[in-house]
């Protein structure tokens, strides 16, 4: 057995191995085992470098030991046990072809161990987009064909919720998995009184990954935060460098600032989601060493309703299911509708003229999106990266799309804003036949994410784990069996009796068409509790006055059956579970000291012995 007993006379060694390595591959390897010995070069040449710093100092390395030792068959069965996938399989198919230095092989393999022993994270969002317009709920327009597929051959959710139907709110929730009573954002114009121990970003910058943003933000994270960030917003990309972009954020902030009726002049290429696409796949493609994490948010289907060709033409307003809902039902629905139907009017004189018009385009904006995340998921699946890949899909929270007469968000805790789309899919993700029955959040992504990369789920973390269910494990039932969304700034409500008017709060621009903020101060005063059980939805405000809805009966929520004798069972239960929910929700931050132990289930779940 040879002995290499000099660096500086391995290291000549070592470089003529490379060079003879990269003459055999061309003769008989392929492209994929091309790509990996190239990897293993620069690693050996990075090896060697190392070695010859160690001036003078010498090591034995037997190679046939190394590479044929006991130690190496543990290393190999440890490999097969963590699951790594196609690029480990084509390092020991290199093994077969060229026998290099067992320390330098042993060296890449656990190079690619630390690779994929973690999966990379894609978090797909969209803004504003309700959960019902798709097949795979029943819709019959072909809005998300893709997302139906991926969601069918994974894992879907048809009640998430959000924990607040508000951006900034929902949006620090998932990074910081607290509610926004816990985190403090309970308005869009908060976002600096957030409060946690430890975020999402935190934990993945721990655990050895690369981290980017490329979208909306419009959560607390910071460019600093992230090792790459390219912020795009409803006006526009943040930073814009080309004409076309420069273009592109004037005429949606001056011309289509809330809608626009015609074929948008933003060509496809100029559209946010494809350049979204483009540079959220331009980075993942140069991530070689770490797991990463990746943001794609897309800013759309938020107003302003604008969509391009062939999507504008792609779903004809004629031909939209009809609303079962009016301006008529406003009466049933409570003050705060009505006010926002006022602001609305006020901004939108031909609102009801151009509803169907503002639905179609709504609609096409799902459908651009969907085209663009099938292209970002089947390139991650053309480069070999879909099985170690963890993929979630959702959005922030939802849109009227002209129920009650009304556009955007603001109002209320009904379905049409509260319900979110959820897919998961990719690494480990455990097929399941029919939606999951599981009542889940926004806030539950964060601590899935830890379970899902081994990392303990922090403190103060309100949040459960979904990992468990995702990959076909023992889960307790009872503990998805309900969820929560919260509402309101605090305070009293402010009527239209206040002095206040909208143009002095800043909720309405005089003379612009479209221009207005929903959430505002009427619309967004006072507290409000919602909880979702099985079929039963109840709402409950700080004054006492509650709803309670059937919603396979009664899905639009109109027929409020709150204090009606021949519900109070179903009432009295959901108020118990709403109790017991905001029990759960007080915040434990800042943790007791000394004497006092936090004490937490793995998953964060109430029931220890799961």
């Amino acid at each position: 057995m040879k002995r290499v007993r000099s660096i500086f006379g391995s290291f000549t060694v070592f470089l003529l191995i490379i060079l003879a390595s990269f003459l055999l591959l061309s003769w008989q390897s392929t492209a994929n085992l091309k790509a990996s010995l190239i990897q293993t070069a620069q690693l050996q040449t990075k090896y060697a470098a190392t070695l010859l710093e160690q001036k003078g100092k010498e090591i034995e390395i037997e190679a046939d030991g190394i590479l044929y030792g006991e130690n190496m068959q543990n290393l190999y069965a440890a490999i097969e046990n963590n699951d790594v996938y196609e690029y480990v399989q084509q390092i020991n198919k290199m093994k077969a072809i060229f026998c290099i230095t067992g320390l330098a092989i042993q060296g890449l393999t656990i190079s690619a161990q630390a690779q994929t022993g973690k999966p990379n994270i894609v978090v797909i969002m969209t803004d504003q987009q309700r959960a019902d317009l798709c097949g795979r709920e029943g819709f019959p327009l072909e809005v998300t064909p893709f997302v139906d597929r991926l969601a069918q051959e994974n894992v879907w959710f048809n009640k998430a919720y959000t924990v607040m139907p508000a951006s900034s709110p929902a949006r620090c929730s998932m990074f910081t998995g607290r509610f926004p009573s816990a985190t403090h954002v309970r308005t869009n114009h908060n976002i600096p009184d957030i409060s946690y121990q430890q975020d999402l970003v935190g934990v993945l910058k721990e655990n050895g990954y690369k981290t980017a943003l490329v979208g909306k933000n419009h959560a607390y994270l910071k460019p600093a935060d992230l090792d790459f960030w390219s912020e795009y917003g409803h006006w526009g990309k943040h930073k814009k460098t080309t004409p076309a972009e420069k273009e592109t954020a004037r005429f949606l902030n001056q011309q289509a600032r809330g809608q626009w009726l015609e074929p948008s002049p933003i060509s496809l290429e100029e559209q946010h989601p494809t350049k979204i696409v483009n540079e959220a796949l331009a980075w993942i493609k140069q991530q070689k060493e770490n797991p990463f994490f990746v943001w794609v948010s897309f800013p759309e289907p938020h107003n302003p309703y604008q969509v391009c060709e062939p999507y504008y033409s792609m779903f004809s307003p004629d031909k939209l299911p009809v609303l079962k809902t009016s301006r008529k039902d406003l009466a049933k629905k409570g003050e705060k509708y009505r006010i926002l139907a006022q602001l609305e009017d006020a901004s939108c004189p031909n609102l009801e003229q151009d509803l169907p018009r503002i639905r179609a385009n709504y609609i096409g904006m799902i459908r651009l999106i969907d085209d663009q995340i099938k292209r970002l998921i089947e390139s991650l699946k053309a480069s070999g990266q879909y099985e170690n890949t963890l993929f979630v899909v959702l959005s922030d929270h939802g849109d009227y799309w002209g129920e009650y007469g009304l556009i955007r968000k603001g109002a209320g805790l009904s379905e049409s804003l509260a319900r979110i789309p959820m897919v998961w899919a990719g690494y480990h993700i455990k097929n399941q036949p029919a939606p999951m029955d599981s009542h889940v959040s926004i806030a539950d992504l964060f601590p899935t994410f830890c379970s899902a990369i081994g990392a303990e789920i922090p403190a103060g973390v309100q949040g459960r784990s979904l990992w468990p269910m995702l990959t076909g494990k023992a889960y307790p039932k009872e503990e998805f069996s309900s969820m929560v969304v919260q509402q309101g700034f605090g305070g009293a409500d402010v009527g239209l009796d206040a002095s206040l008017t909208f143009e002095q709060e800043g909720a309405l621009t005089s003379g612009k068409i479209a221009h207005f903020d929903e959430l505002n101060t009427w619309t967004q005063s006072g507290t409000s509790r919602m909880i979702r059980k099985d079929d039963w939805k109840l709402v409950m405000n700080h004054y006492g006055n509650g709803e309670l809805y059937n919603l396979k009966k009664d899905p639009s929520e109109i027929h409020n059956l709150f204090g009606e004798k021949k519900y109070s069972e179903i009432q009295t239960e959901l108020l118990t579970r709403l109790l017991a929910w905001e029990l759960r929700l007080q915040d434990p931050l800042p943790l007791p000291q000394r004497r006092y132990h936090f004490k937490q289930n793995p998953f964060n779940y109430l029931h220890p012995e799961h």
